[in-house]
């Protein structure tokens, strides 16, 4: 039977604004100090979400600060490795609790952007899996699922819409007949054929999943037209969805497809656009 290692870690957090206290998490960081181990991951290319969230902020400098937090970290880990904090060779003298206090040190508040949580503990089979693991959880929150995610969406529309005086004017409600029918979140009411807005969540881990997802949609709307529920140019997809690679690409061609319905397709963070278009 594998031994599981006690392991200390605390999640990393980006907080720009000190004076609102609102903070994302951006990374983890975990000390094994019975196997020797030091970890850490940091989040550094996909931060649509961040900038999503502090809308005032500007990409570069988050990339800044979680270029700053990855060289500091990568120089601890260097540190710990000279004190032979990697099992390549014995501990001697006080190395180990050398390491305790350096990862004290690296955890104690701050009054910075960049701050770490309380400290917790683990068991680990591999604490360097273990790092994956927290990470893919705290920070890539694995599981959450589309569906949940767009009921995130909905809540935070729904705000913008009541604080803009707009959100009496939609409901809930399912548009089709008794052979076909849709429910469709923000619907305006008391319009023979209303403007419709929806959320989509296209963050899926897969190009697969997110052209599934878009495609699901991209039925929908289309059957809806078809039976002549609708018109296509009242109906706005609000979409969220990753910024980089190739799942970035994915993303941006299921929004042209999407688009090719005829329908309005806005990013979810362009609040103005998706206000102006409730309002008409």
């Amino acid at each position: 039977m594998t031994q599981r290692i006690a392991s200390k870690y605390a999640i990393i957090r980006f907080r720009p604004y000190v004076e609102t206290g609102e903070f994302a998490n951006v990374g983890i960081v975990l000390m094994a100090p019975s196997a020797q181990y030091f970890g850490f991951k940091v989040l550094k290319n996909r931060h649509a979400r961040i900038t999503g969230f502090f809308q005032e902020l500007e990409a570069k400098t988050f990339r800044e600060s979680m270029k700053y937090v990855d060289a500091e970290l990568a120089r601890v880990s260097a540190l710990l490795k000279s004190y032979a904090f990697d099992r390549r060779r014995k501990f001697t003298g006080n190395h180990e609790q050398t390491a305790e206090l350096l990862f004290e040190e690296i955890v104690r508040p701050r009054e910075t952007a960049v701050l770490m949580s309380e400290v917790r503990v683990v068991l680990a089979d591999d604490p360097k899996r273990k790092v994956e693991e927290l990470f893919s959880y705290y920070v890539e929150r694995n599981f959450v699922t589309k569906k949940y995610r767009e009921t995130v969406l909905e809540t935070e529309l729904k705000h913008s819409l009541r604080k803009s005086q707009l959100l009496q004017c939609y409901e809930k409600r399912k548009l089709g007949d008794h052979d076909f029918s849709v429910s469709i979140p923000f619907t305006e009411m008391n319009v023979a054929k209303p403007r419709l807005i929806k959320p989509l969540s296209l963050g899926q881990e897969t190009a697969t999943k997110i052209l599934e997802h878009s495609n699901s949609w991209h039925f929908r709307i289309a059957e809806l037209k078809r039976r002549d529920f609708i018109d296509v140019d009242k109906v706005l997809f609000a979409t969220e969805g990753p910024g980089d690679g190739q799942l970035g690409k994915t993303y941006r061609e299921s929004q042209e497809m999407l688009a090719e319905l005829g329908v309005h397709v806005v990013n979810f963070d362009q609040k103005e656009e998706i206000l102006e278009f409730a309002a008409l």
